[in-house]
């Protein structure tokens, strides 16, 4: 019988969808044993403001895929997004005890004066000399670390906590949404030569900037692809519910690549007879919207200060960068090189094929992020064996996180 450590599970509260993923350790990396979804109503840009839909779409969620994996689940690794993220670059500096660096050093020369979701070291500095690596083990009088913070509001986390505490689950580490994502689907290579990583969800779209194997630069945009759904109901007088299915379906981000003969049937409101259209009417809906939203992209990469450092140009991931073409569009916009991100497998077995596509690179990310042993993992452990004690204690717990 498997000890309950080796179970991980990571759970991605999306806008439009709540995914939950069971995997084990094995002798070989992360088995994949269940996976489970359900639609999000109590989610908007990446913030719950709802309580009862979101606790109810992340019960669904873990049972379904607890029913596949045959395991029952108590402990979690859960992902953090929305317009409430901010991430700033930042230094700490202290003097060292005893002149050999320990990892009460380290822990003291990074600031904690926010709400900390995480604290990601981008380098040290011992004496003026410029350490990439860590520093423990190295002599010194003076430690100095270069880090990226990234924070969030403290209602918008106390509100995602309380979700998953009445489903009693204890919450052993969060994660912001795009340093998940990146964890999936970038190359050690890209993360060294400098690339954009931008999650494009359903509510909201997480960049991440990467050079020299360190995070530069987070922000969590307010749009995604719901924005093109509602576009398409719209423009083709449908239920949501079918702008979504025709999107995935048939969507295409730019008209130029659909042939004019191309139909798709289209339901009607009410009950009234689907419709034949143009499968270039579809797109020449759709290709304005992601036109759109990559003007905000281009800016945020300017606006971060390092677009000069992106010598491997963006990486799109999440479920909106499965619609044909959207890549293309990207390019012309970004004026860089663009790939769609599919999770990397590699370190995965089990049911693999269920999680290929890039609309679970974010729940991917979770599990293999709490399974690295690198310092970044989601820590506090203990909380496994606490996890019914007051919620205020597991609040205070929560913020003084930081990895």
């Amino acid at each position: 019988m498997n000890r309950k450590e080796d179970v991980i599970v990571g759970v991605d509260v999306g806008t439009t969808k709540v995914v939950a993923l069971v995997a084990e350790r094995g002798p070989g990396g992360i088995d994949i044993l269940g996976i489970g979804s359900a639609p999000s109503f109590g989610v908007k840009n990446g913030i719950v403001n709802n309580i009862d839909r979101t606790v109810e779409a992340i019960q669904k969620s873990i049972n379904e895929a607890e029913v596949m994996a045959a395991k029952d689940v108590a402990t979690i690794v859960v992902s953090v997004s929305g317009s409430q993220i901010r991430g700033f670059n930042s230094k700490g500096l202290v003097a060292v005890r005893n002149r050999e660096v320990n990892e009460d050093d380290l822990r003291r020369v990074i600031p904690e004066d926010r709400e900390v979701i995480h604290t990601l070291p981008q380098g040290y500095v011992i004496d003026n000399n410029d350490i990439m690596s860590t520093p423990v083990g190295m002599t010194g009088v003076r430690l100095e670390a270069k880090v990226h913070i990234v924070t969030c509001a403290r209602t918008a986390v106390e509100n995602l906590l309380t979700c998953c505490i009445r489903n009693e689950l204890t919450v052993m580490g969060r994660a912001f949404g795009g340093l998940a994502s990146s964890e999936a689907v970038l190359t050690d290579d890209e993360k060294e030569l400098g690339v954009v990583m931008v999650d494009i969800g359903g509510g909201t779209t997480d960049l991440v900037i990467w050079h020299n194997n360190a995070v530069i630069h987070t922000a969590s945009l307010p749009f995604a692809g719901d924005l093109i759904t509602a576009d398409v109901a719209m423009g083709l007088r449908t239920p949501r519910r079918e702008a979504e299915r025709i999107k995935v379906q048939h969507g295409c981000a730019m008209s130029s690549l659909v042939g004019e003969d191309e139909e798709i049937e289209v339901p009607g409101f009410g009950g009234r007879d689907p419709v034949l259209q143009k499968r270039s009417m579809l797109a020449e809906i759709i290709e304005p919207r992601v036109e759109e939203m990559m003007y905000p992209i281009f800016d945020e990469v300017q606006k971060s200060g390092f677009a000069d450092l992106l010598g491997a140009g963006v990486v799109l991931t999440g479920g909106t960068s499965q619609l044909q073409g959207i890549g293309e569009v990207a390019e012309s916009i970004l004026n860089l090189p663009v790939r769609i991100g599919r999770p990397n497998l590699d370190r995965f077995g089990g049911l693999v094929d269920i999680v290929k596509g890039p609309a679970y690179s974010t729940v991917l990310g979770l599990t293999a992020w709490a399974d690295a042993d690198n310092g970044r993992a989601p820590q506090r452990r203990e909380r496994a064996e606490t996890r019914r004690t007051g919620v205020l204690s597991r609040i205070g717990g929560w913020f003084k996180e930081a990895f």
